[in-house]
Protein backbone atom coordinates (compact mmCIF):
# COMPACT_ATOMS: atom_id res chain seq x y z
CA UNK A 1 0.00 0.00 0.00
CA UNK A 2 1.21 3.38 -1.04
CA UNK A 3 0.47 7.04 0.29
CA UNK A 4 2.38 9.56 -2.14
CA UNK A 5 2.04 13.15 -3.71
CA UNK A 6 3.27 14.57 -6.74
CA UNK A 7 2.88 17.78 -9.15
CA UNK A 8 1.88 15.73 -12.25
CA UNK A 9 0.38 12.64 -12.72
CA UNK A 10 0.30 10.75 -15.98
CA UNK A 11 -2.17 8.14 -16.16
CA UNK A 12 -1.01 5.89 -19.24
CA UNK A 13 2.20 4.21 -20.22
CA UNK A 14 1.45 4.14 -23.69
CA UNK A 15 3.65 6.25 -26.20
CA UNK A 16 1.81 9.25 -25.76
CA UNK A 17 2.28 9.39 -21.68
CA UNK A 18 6.06 7.97 -22.11
CA UNK A 19 6.59 11.06 -24.08
CA UNK A 20 4.63 13.48 -21.82
CA UNK A 21 7.30 12.57 -19.03
CA UNK A 22 10.36 12.69 -21.15
CA UNK A 23 9.37 16.08 -22.43
CA UNK A 24 8.69 17.10 -19.06
CA UNK A 25 11.89 16.55 -17.84
CA UNK A 26 13.71 17.84 -21.10
CA UNK A 27 11.66 21.00 -20.38
CA UNK A 28 12.98 21.22 -16.81
CA UNK A 29 10.39 19.48 -14.13
CA UNK A 30 11.64 17.81 -11.60
CA UNK A 31 11.35 14.14 -12.33
CA UNK A 32 11.25 13.20 -8.58
CA UNK A 33 7.88 15.28 -8.84
CA UNK A 34 5.99 13.33 -11.28
CA UNK A 35 4.59 9.84 -11.62
CA UNK A 36 3.35 7.91 -14.32
CA UNK A 37 0.84 4.88 -13.63
CA UNK A 38 0.13 2.00 -16.22
CA UNK A 39 -2.30 -0.93 -16.21
CA UNK A 40 0.38 -3.02 -17.84
CA UNK A 41 4.15 -3.75 -17.16
CA UNK A 42 6.29 -2.00 -19.90
CA UNK A 43 7.64 -5.79 -20.71
CA UNK A 44 4.35 -6.57 -22.53
CA UNK A 45 3.69 -2.82 -24.51
CA UNK A 46 7.13 -3.90 -25.96
CA UNK A 47 6.01 -7.13 -27.02
CA UNK A 48 2.88 -5.58 -29.29
CA UNK A 49 3.72 -6.37 -32.58
CA UNK A 50 1.42 -3.71 -34.02
CA UNK A 51 2.35 -1.33 -36.69
CA UNK A 52 2.53 2.77 -36.08
CA UNK A 53 2.04 5.29 -39.16
CA UNK A 54 4.33 8.16 -37.88
CA UNK A 55 5.12 11.31 -39.63
CA UNK A 56 7.89 13.11 -39.81
CA UNK A 57 6.88 16.19 -37.50
CA UNK A 58 6.48 13.02 -35.08
CA UNK A 59 10.46 11.66 -35.45
CA UNK A 60 11.24 15.64 -34.92
CA UNK A 61 9.24 15.36 -31.84
CA UNK A 62 10.92 11.89 -30.60
CA UNK A 63 14.30 12.34 -31.61
CA UNK A 64 14.30 15.71 -29.40
CA UNK A 65 13.99 13.13 -26.82
CA UNK A 66 16.07 11.21 -27.69
CA UNK A 67 13.16 8.44 -27.96
CA UNK A 68 13.55 7.52 -32.23
CA UNK A 69 13.52 4.26 -32.72
CA UNK A 70 16.07 2.37 -34.77
CA UNK A 71 13.85 0.14 -36.49
CA UNK A 72 11.73 2.49 -38.89
CA UNK A 73 10.89 2.27 -42.37
CA UNK A 74 10.74 5.67 -44.23
CA UNK A 75 7.64 6.21 -46.73
CA UNK A 76 8.90 8.49 -49.28
CA UNK A 77 5.98 8.62 -50.91
CA UNK A 78 1.96 8.22 -50.35
CA UNK A 79 -0.05 7.08 -53.83
CA UNK A 80 -3.98 8.02 -53.21
CA UNK A 81 -6.78 6.25 -55.60
CA UNK A 82 -10.45 5.44 -55.49
CA UNK A 83 -11.35 2.30 -56.58
CA UNK A 84 -13.35 2.28 -59.86
CA UNK A 85 -12.82 5.98 -60.19
CA UNK A 86 -10.30 8.32 -62.27
CA UNK A 87 -9.11 10.34 -59.34
CA UNK A 88 -5.90 9.79 -57.83
CA UNK A 89 -2.85 11.87 -56.35
CA UNK A 90 0.52 10.92 -55.54
CA UNK A 91 2.61 12.83 -52.42
CA UNK A 92 5.76 12.76 -52.92
CA UNK A 93 8.40 14.04 -50.17
CA UNK A 94 11.35 15.81 -52.61
CA UNK A 95 8.19 18.10 -53.12
CA UNK A 96 8.53 19.17 -49.46
CA UNK A 97 12.59 18.81 -49.27
CA UNK A 98 11.94 15.98 -46.95
CA UNK A 99 13.55 12.44 -46.74
CA UNK A 100 10.32 11.10 -45.66
CA UNK A 101 6.76 11.98 -45.41
CA UNK A 102 6.35 9.15 -42.42
CA UNK A 103 7.65 6.04 -41.17
CA UNK A 104 6.21 2.78 -39.72
CA UNK A 105 7.76 1.42 -36.75
CA UNK A 106 6.13 -1.32 -34.55
CA UNK A 107 4.44 -0.38 -31.31
CA UNK A 108 6.85 -2.30 -28.95
CA UNK A 109 9.64 -0.89 -30.50
CA UNK A 110 8.42 2.73 -30.29
CA UNK A 111 7.65 1.86 -26.42
CA UNK A 112 10.72 0.59 -25.74
CA UNK A 113 12.44 3.74 -26.87
CA UNK A 114 10.37 5.82 -24.93
CA UNK A 115 10.91 3.36 -22.04
CA UNK A 116 14.84 4.19 -22.00
CA UNK A 117 14.62 8.07 -22.55
CA UNK A 118 12.93 7.95 -19.31
CA UNK A 119 14.11 9.99 -16.43
CA UNK A 120 15.33 7.70 -13.70
CA UNK A 121 14.16 9.68 -10.97
CA UNK A 122 10.67 9.47 -11.92
CA UNK A 123 7.97 7.50 -9.50
CA UNK A 124 6.66 4.95 -12.70
CA UNK A 125 3.65 2.36 -10.92
CA UNK A 126 2.98 -0.67 -13.21
CA UNK A 127 1.47 -2.73 -13.31
CA UNK A 128 -1.19 -0.35 -11.52
CA UNK A 129 -4.95 0.18 -11.84
CA UNK A 130 -6.50 3.33 -11.31
CA UNK A 131 -9.89 2.21 -9.51
CA UNK A 132 -11.00 5.69 -9.10
CA UNK A 133 -10.41 9.36 -9.21
CA UNK A 134 -11.39 12.82 -6.55
CA UNK A 135 -10.96 15.91 -7.36
CA UNK A 136 -10.76 18.44 -4.32
CA UNK A 137 -9.96 22.23 -4.11
CA UNK A 138 -5.99 21.53 -4.00
CA UNK A 139 -5.51 18.41 -5.52
CA UNK A 140 -6.38 15.05 -7.46
CA UNK A 141 -6.39 11.58 -5.36
CA UNK A 142 -6.04 8.42 -7.26
CA UNK A 143 -7.43 5.37 -5.43
CA UNK A 144 -5.05 1.71 -7.05
CA UNK A 145 -6.38 -1.53 -7.11
CA UNK A 146 -3.70 -2.20 -4.16
CA UNK A 147 -5.31 -0.26 -1.78
CA UNK A 148 -3.00 2.57 -1.85
CA UNK A 149 -3.44 6.34 -2.85
CA UNK A 150 -1.46 8.86 -4.79
CA UNK A 151 -1.89 12.69 -4.65
CA UNK A 152 -1.11 14.94 -7.51
CA UNK A 153 -1.47 18.67 -8.00
CA UNK A 154 -2.77 17.39 -11.96
CA UNK A 155 -3.52 14.47 -13.66
CA UNK A 156 -3.10 13.83 -17.14
CA UNK A 157 -5.54 11.24 -18.84
CA UNK A 158 -3.16 9.86 -21.95
CA UNK A 159 -4.41 6.25 -21.64
CA UNK A 160 -5.47 4.86 -24.70
CA UNK A 161 -4.95 1.67 -27.12
CA UNK A 162 -7.78 -0.65 -27.96
CA UNK A 163 -11.51 0.14 -27.11
CA UNK A 164 -12.94 -1.05 -24.23
CA UNK A 165 -15.70 -3.64 -25.26
CA UNK A 166 -19.04 -1.04 -24.15
CA UNK A 167 -16.95 1.80 -25.85
CA UNK A 168 -16.39 -0.30 -29.37
CA UNK A 169 -19.83 -1.31 -29.55
CA UNK A 170 -21.10 2.39 -28.82
CA UNK A 171 -18.46 3.41 -31.86
CA UNK A 172 -18.86 0.78 -33.73
CA UNK A 173 -22.78 2.24 -34.17
CA UNK A 174 -21.04 5.75 -35.35
CA UNK A 175 -19.25 4.34 -37.92
CA UNK A 176 -20.54 0.77 -39.09
CA UNK A 177 -16.59 0.04 -40.27
CA UNK A 178 -14.27 -2.42 -38.52
CA UNK A 179 -10.43 -2.52 -39.59
CA UNK A 180 -8.65 -5.92 -40.26
CA UNK A 181 -5.30 -5.23 -39.54
CA UNK A 182 -2.12 -8.00 -40.79
CA UNK A 183 1.37 -7.87 -42.30
CA UNK A 184 0.62 -8.90 -46.17
CA UNK A 185 3.53 -9.75 -49.10
CA UNK A 186 3.34 -8.98 -52.41
CA UNK A 187 5.86 -9.54 -55.56
CA UNK A 188 6.20 -5.68 -56.93
CA UNK A 189 6.53 -3.46 -53.89
CA UNK A 190 7.66 0.10 -55.30
CA UNK A 191 10.07 1.52 -52.81
CA UNK A 192 8.78 3.30 -49.81
CA UNK A 193 5.43 3.56 -51.36
CA UNK A 194 2.32 3.47 -48.81
CA UNK A 195 -0.97 2.76 -50.50
CA UNK A 196 -4.50 4.92 -49.37
CA UNK A 197 -7.15 3.05 -51.53
CA UNK A 198 -10.68 4.27 -51.01
CA UNK A 199 -13.46 1.37 -51.98
CA UNK A 200 -16.83 1.17 -51.66
CA UNK A 201 -16.76 0.38 -48.22
CA UNK A 202 -14.16 2.71 -46.68
CA UNK A 203 -9.87 2.94 -46.74
CA UNK A 204 -7.52 -0.02 -48.12
CA UNK A 205 -4.44 1.30 -46.70
CA UNK A 206 -0.97 -0.71 -47.21
CA UNK A 207 2.29 0.85 -45.54
CA UNK A 208 5.72 -0.63 -46.24
CA UNK A 209 7.45 -2.43 -43.58
CA UNK A 210 10.19 -4.50 -43.30
CA UNK A 211 10.19 -6.23 -46.44
CA UNK A 212 6.13 -5.94 -46.49
CA UNK A 213 2.93 -4.00 -46.03
CA UNK A 214 1.03 -3.75 -42.65
CA UNK A 215 -2.36 -3.92 -44.08
CA UNK A 216 -5.40 -1.49 -42.78
CA UNK A 217 -8.37 -2.54 -44.65
CA UNK A 218 -11.48 -1.00 -43.37
CA UNK A 219 -15.15 -2.16 -44.44
CA UNK A 220 -18.31 -2.77 -42.47
CA UNK A 221 -19.09 -5.04 -40.20
CA UNK A 222 -20.64 -8.00 -42.16
CA UNK A 223 -18.14 -8.14 -44.62
CA UNK A 224 -15.16 -8.63 -42.62
CA UNK A 225 -16.74 -11.36 -40.65
CA UNK A 226 -16.96 -12.92 -44.33
CA UNK A 227 -13.86 -11.74 -44.89
CA UNK A 228 -12.61 -13.41 -41.32
CA UNK A 229 -14.04 -16.51 -42.15
CA UNK A 230 -11.92 -16.82 -45.44
CA UNK A 231 -9.09 -19.11 -45.91
CA UNK A 232 -5.47 -17.38 -46.10
CA UNK A 233 -5.84 -17.75 -50.06
CA UNK A 234 -9.43 -16.81 -50.57
CA UNK A 235 -8.78 -13.63 -48.34
CA UNK A 236 -5.89 -12.75 -50.04
CA UNK A 237 -7.73 -13.24 -53.53
CA UNK A 238 -10.49 -10.95 -52.09
CA UNK A 239 -7.40 -8.42 -51.32
CA UNK A 240 -6.39 -8.46 -54.72
CA UNK A 241 -9.85 -7.56 -56.15
CA UNK A 242 -10.14 -4.98 -53.52
CA UNK A 243 -6.78 -3.19 -54.16
CA UNK A 244 -5.70 -3.87 -57.92
CA UNK A 245 -2.35 -4.68 -58.89
CA UNK A 246 -0.26 -1.60 -58.29
CA UNK A 247 2.13 -3.69 -56.29
CA UNK A 248 1.84 -7.25 -57.93
CA UNK A 249 0.53 -10.05 -56.81
CA UNK A 250 -0.21 -10.75 -52.69
CA UNK A 251 1.66 -13.41 -51.94
CA UNK A 252 1.73 -14.62 -47.97
CA UNK A 253 -0.31 -13.35 -45.17
CA UNK A 254 0.00 -13.04 -41.57
CA UNK A 255 -2.32 -13.45 -38.86
CA UNK A 256 -5.76 -11.37 -39.18
CA UNK A 257 -7.15 -8.80 -36.32
CA UNK A 258 -10.15 -7.01 -36.36
CA UNK A 259 -10.84 -3.77 -34.67
CA UNK A 260 -14.26 -2.20 -34.33
CA UNK A 261 -13.75 1.27 -35.20
CA UNK A 262 -14.94 5.13 -34.46
CA UNK A 263 -14.65 8.57 -33.19
CA UNK A 264 -14.28 9.85 -29.61
CA UNK A 265 -13.15 13.71 -30.16
CA UNK A 266 -14.96 15.11 -26.97
CA UNK A 267 -11.92 15.52 -24.47
CA UNK A 268 -13.04 15.39 -21.33
CA UNK A 269 -11.12 17.91 -18.97
CA UNK A 270 -11.47 19.64 -14.92
CA UNK A 271 -10.08 21.91 -13.46
CA UNK A 272 -7.49 19.78 -12.21
CA UNK A 273 -7.28 17.28 -14.66
CA UNK A 274 -7.34 16.64 -19.19
CA UNK A 275 -6.97 14.20 -21.30
CA UNK A 276 -4.24 13.98 -24.55
CA UNK A 277 -3.79 11.90 -27.28
CA UNK A 278 -6.53 8.97 -27.93
CA UNK A 279 -7.60 9.58 -24.44
CA UNK A 280 -8.48 12.78 -25.69
CA UNK A 281 -9.39 11.86 -29.47
CA UNK A 282 -9.78 8.52 -30.89
CA UNK A 283 -10.02 9.48 -34.47
CA UNK A 284 -10.61 6.85 -37.09
CA UNK A 285 -6.95 5.07 -38.72
CA UNK A 286 -7.62 6.59 -42.15
CA UNK A 287 -4.41 8.66 -42.81
CA UNK A 288 -2.40 7.08 -39.78
CA UNK A 289 -3.05 10.84 -37.79
CA UNK A 290 -3.92 9.13 -34.07
CA UNK A 291 -0.44 8.93 -32.56
CA UNK A 292 0.39 11.85 -34.49
CA UNK A 293 -1.86 13.73 -33.25
CA UNK A 294 -1.31 12.61 -29.12
CA UNK A 295 2.67 13.60 -29.70
CA UNK A 296 1.93 16.81 -30.72
CA UNK A 297 -0.37 17.17 -27.77
CA UNK A 298 2.38 16.11 -25.70
CA UNK A 299 4.95 18.43 -26.94
CA UNK A 300 2.70 21.67 -26.46
CA UNK A 301 1.45 20.03 -23.14
CA UNK A 302 4.86 19.79 -21.89
CA UNK A 303 6.08 23.40 -22.99
CA UNK A 304 2.95 24.61 -21.40
CA UNK A 305 3.89 23.02 -18.28
CA UNK A 306 7.04 24.26 -18.10
CA UNK A 307 5.97 27.70 -17.95
CA UNK A 308 3.48 27.08 -15.67
CA UNK A 309 2.67 23.79 -14.11
CA UNK A 310 -0.62 24.81 -11.92
CA UNK A 311 -4.36 24.94 -12.94
CA UNK A 312 -4.19 27.53 -14.98
CA UNK A 313 -2.34 25.90 -17.96
CA UNK A 314 -4.98 23.31 -18.18
CA UNK A 315 -7.82 25.69 -19.69
CA UNK A 316 -4.75 27.44 -22.14
CA UNK A 317 -3.96 24.01 -23.15
CA UNK A 318 -7.05 22.96 -24.41
CA UNK A 319 -7.75 26.32 -26.52
CA UNK A 320 -4.03 26.41 -27.67
CA UNK A 321 -4.53 22.77 -29.47
CA UNK A 322 -8.27 23.31 -30.78
CA UNK A 323 -7.48 24.19 -33.83
CA UNK A 324 -4.96 21.21 -34.76
CA UNK A 325 -7.10 18.99 -33.40
CA UNK A 326 -10.55 20.08 -34.77
CA UNK A 327 -9.18 20.24 -38.34
CA UNK A 328 -7.16 16.72 -37.70
CA UNK A 329 -10.97 15.53 -36.65
CA UNK A 330 -12.78 17.18 -39.45
CA UNK A 331 -10.28 15.03 -41.95
CA UNK A 332 -10.24 11.85 -41.09
CA UNK A 333 -14.14 11.96 -40.16
CA UNK A 334 -15.10 12.96 -43.39
CA UNK A 335 -13.30 10.74 -45.42
CA UNK A 336 -14.26 8.21 -42.96
CA UNK A 337 -17.82 8.95 -42.89
CA UNK A 338 -18.20 8.87 -46.72
CA UNK A 339 -18.14 4.97 -46.53
CA UNK A 340 -19.34 4.18 -43.60
CA UNK A 341 -22.64 6.00 -44.02
CA UNK A 342 -23.07 6.57 -47.99
CA UNK A 343 -24.83 4.04 -49.99
CA UNK A 344 -22.76 2.01 -52.26
CA UNK A 345 -21.32 4.14 -55.27
CA UNK A 346 -23.65 6.78 -53.76
CA UNK A 347 -22.91 10.44 -55.75
CA UNK A 348 -21.02 11.65 -51.97
CA UNK A 349 -18.68 8.70 -52.96
CA UNK A 350 -18.16 9.62 -56.66
CA UNK A 351 -17.01 12.95 -54.88
CA UNK A 352 -13.87 11.70 -53.10
CA UNK A 353 -12.62 10.48 -56.56
CA UNK A 354 -12.75 14.17 -58.07
CA UNK A 355 -11.18 15.12 -54.91
CA UNK A 356 -8.60 13.37 -55.48
CA UNK A 357 -8.14 14.39 -59.06
CA UNK A 358 -8.12 17.86 -58.49
CA UNK A 359 -5.64 17.27 -55.65
CA UNK A 360 -3.47 16.20 -58.36
CA UNK A 361 -3.69 19.21 -60.98
CA UNK A 362 -3.48 21.69 -57.75
CA UNK A 363 -0.42 21.17 -56.42
CA UNK A 364 -0.70 24.08 -53.58
CA UNK A 365 -3.67 21.91 -52.10
CA UNK A 366 -1.71 18.74 -52.54
CA UNK A 367 0.95 20.65 -50.46
CA UNK A 368 -1.73 22.24 -47.60
CA UNK A 369 -2.32 18.23 -47.09
CA UNK A 370 0.74 16.91 -46.50
CA UNK A 371 2.25 19.37 -44.36
CA UNK A 372 -1.06 19.15 -41.91
CA UNK A 373 -0.70 14.91 -42.02
CA UNK A 374 3.16 15.86 -41.39
CA UNK A 375 3.01 18.68 -38.70
CA UNK A 376 -0.50 19.84 -37.72
CA UNK A 377 -1.79 23.21 -37.42
CA UNK A 378 0.99 25.77 -37.41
Amino acid sequence: MMEAQVDIAIVGGGPVGLALAAMLAARGIEPRRMALLDAKPVEAAVRDPRSLALSFGSRQLLSQIRAWPAAATPITQIHVSRRGSFGRTLIDCDDHALPALGYVCRYGDVVGSLHAAQPAEMTVLRPANVIDKREFDDRVELQLSDGGTLAASLMVQAEGGVFGEQTSKMLQRDYQQVAIIATVHADAMPPGRAFERFTDEGPLALLPQEGAYSLVWCARPATVERLQALDNDAFLGALQQAFGQRVGRFTRIGVRHAYPLGLNAEPAASARTLAIGNAAQTLHPVAGQGLNLGLRDASVLAAMLARDASPATLPAFEHQRRSDRDATVRITDLMARVFASAPDRAPTQALLGLSLGMLDVLPSARRLLAEHMMFGSR
